[in-house]
């Protein structure tokens, strides 16, 4: 055996399909697979006072994030967090409401963020990691991740979620010129974050633009593709050779000229996103990932089956790592994921 193929059976199914390689069965992780959905979860979210306590005691975040690699044959896990972990370490005030999501003191001046003290800020989350892989058996992949700088100006500017970001489109096009700065201090915020995740035991790590849906196409390649890009040539540079995937959600038209120009080894794909698009993008040697609707998942029976036989028939013969186009719904019953994962495995096995 080839010093190549011997590294390519030593290493996590995922990373192998990250890598560009045709993986048989399929790797499955599906994004937010840690969360309100399972009772164990639940139960463990009791013992904090608030979400951002939860994110950054390591005791709390290992046991969330181990809780679905102990019920579901997952092939990753990714660390449990949260994207806006980084404006609160830049300074911003940040918090949740129960029930409501995320909120934080609108940002006035983008001049007032600040890196003194950033990574030991953000140090809870290393050490989580770090325990994460020490806990987590060889072959399941563990993955980091950060906030894209476009959606994190959306809640930074505006204070909140919306559905639209106007307040970050209008201040975007009003003072484009400190928009700009404000963005490239979350690039060297992300690059920073998801170096130092890598370093505390990350295999992988994936870049979340939630909000890209919300810009036009000029915007989209000015606030969104080109920060990225910066971001995953900061991270290259930094720790080579470790895979980097990217979500713009939403994205549409925009996802190939996403790929092509972040440089991206796997590109996440919302739900929206035809069959025929993202075999383009395998033939090129980007591997996919993605995308069952969250609805169908909650829904089950019939139409979640179908929709996972559409997407297995469509991408098993090319690098491929099944997922959702989105993070699980409160909603889902768990037993919905178990059945996913065992049709997947079944759909994609060698024959």
């Amino acid at each position: 055996m080839d010093d190549a193929a011997s590294a390519s059976q030593r290493q996590p199914p995922l990373i192998a399909a990250l890598k560009g390689e045709t993986v048989r069965p399929a790797p499955v992780w599906f994004m937010r697979q840690a969360g309100r959905y399972l009772p164990e979860y639940r139960e463990l979210r009791k013992q904090a006072s608030g979400f951002l306590e939860f994110c950054y005691t390591p005791e709390m975040a290992v046991e969330a994030t181990l809780q679905p690699m102990r019920r579901y044959a997952f092939d990753a896990s990714i660390v449990f967090s949260d994207i806006l972990v980084l404006p609160h370490a830049l300074g911003q005030e940040v918090w949740f409401v129960q029930g409501e999501g995320p909120r934080l003191t609108p940002l006035a001046d983008p001049g007032s963020l600040s890196f003194e003290g950033f990574e030991s800020h953000l140090e809870p989350v290393y050490e989580t990691i770090r325990r994460l892989r020490a806990a987590l058996p060889a072959e399941k992949a563990l993955l980091g991740f950060c906030g894209a700088p476009w959606t994190l100006a959306t809640y930074m500017i505006a204070g909140r979620g919306g559905q639209e970001q106007w307040p970050a489109r209008t201040y975007a096009a009003r003072n484009p010129a400190p928009f700009a700065a404000m963005i490239d201090t979350l690039v060297e915020a992300a690059i920073r974050h998801l170096v130092r995740q890598i370093e505390a035991g990350a295999d992988a790590v994936q870049i979340f633009d939630s909000w890209a849906s919300a810009l036009d196409e000029r915007g989209f390649l000015r606030w969104s593709v080109e920060p990225i890009a910066r971001i995953v040539a900061g991270v290259r540079e930094a720790a080579p050779g470790v895979p980097i995937i990217g979500f713009p959600r939403g994205a549409g038209y925009g996802y190939t000229a996403f790929a092509e120009r972040t440089g991206v080894d796997a590109v996440s794909l919302d739900w929206t996103v035809p069959m025929a698009a993202a075999r383009e993008f395998q033939d090129r040697g980007i591997c996919v990932q993605g995308n069952l609707d969250p609805a169908v998942l909650t829904v089950g029976g019939e139409a979640l089956d179908n929709s996972v036989d559409h997407i297995c028939a469509a991408l098993k013969d090319g690098p491929f790592v099944f997922n959702l186009g989105h993070g699980i719904s409160l909603e889902t019953p768990p037993e919905h994921v178990t059945r996913v994962i065992e049709r997947v495995k079944e759909r994609t096995a060698r024959r």
